[in-house]
């Protein structure tokens, strides 16, 4: 019987931690005017490289292309906290980003996510 208390509190510690995982996790796809994936692609890592390097609560950021189509990108973010993604939206850089780039964007579909899941090999070091 103390074994079964002792695995139950395990697990309700477990999901209270995770339950306090409060990151925001966005994933936009986009597809842009092909003859400007170039330009685009560079103020996009403009604005990237500031907030990562600004924001503390900007964790990170994935570029993927698709391989058939290269102005087709999906781009997951990662922010601290529902706090962190709201102000990354109001900083000078992410304005200017979206200015520079709202002709150049044909579509933009933007999701919020929740893990449900992840695996990763171990790295031997």
């Amino acid at each position: 019987m103390k074994k079964i208390i002792f695995v139950a509190m395990l697990l309700a510690i477990n999901y209270s931690v995770l339950a306090q995982d409060k990151k925001v996790i966005r994933m936009a796809r986009i597809t842009i005017d092909s003859s400007q994936t170039e330009a685009y692609r560079k103020l996009l890592k403009t604005q990237m490289e500031a907030a990562v390097r600004i924001e503390p609560g900007v964790l990170s950021y994935t570029v993927y292309e698709d391989k058939t189509a290269p102005a087709k990108l999906t781009i997951l973010e990662v922010y601290a906290d529902s706090n962190a993604y709201l102000a990354h939206r109001e900083t000078p850089h992410f304005k200017q980003y979206k200015s520079a780039t709202k002709d150049m964007v044909k579509s933009l579909e933007l999701s919020a996510l929740n893990p449900v899941f992840s695996l990763k090999k171990k790295e031997d070091f």
